[in-house]
């Protein structure tokens, strides 16, 4: 049965366990209408257009 030769340190450990390197940034794409940045297969969030049609009405 294998065992470990030396103790893992603290930090090692931890980074290990961390999540922090698993996450990823959702996709985005330019909106049709304004051309600003929005998380794919969602309505624009500055001018309430999704795929040429205005879903969401903005307030001016």
């Amino acid at each position: 049965m294998a065992v470990p030769k030396r103790k893992t340190s603290k930090a090692r450990r931890d980074k290990r366990r961390s999540n922090v390197w698993k996450l990823k940034l959702p996709n985005f794409s330019n909106c049709s209408n304004c051309g600003e940045y929005v998380v794919s297969h969602r309505a624009c969030a500055f001018c309430g257009y999704y795929k040429g049609a205005l879903v969401v009405e903005k307030k001016a």
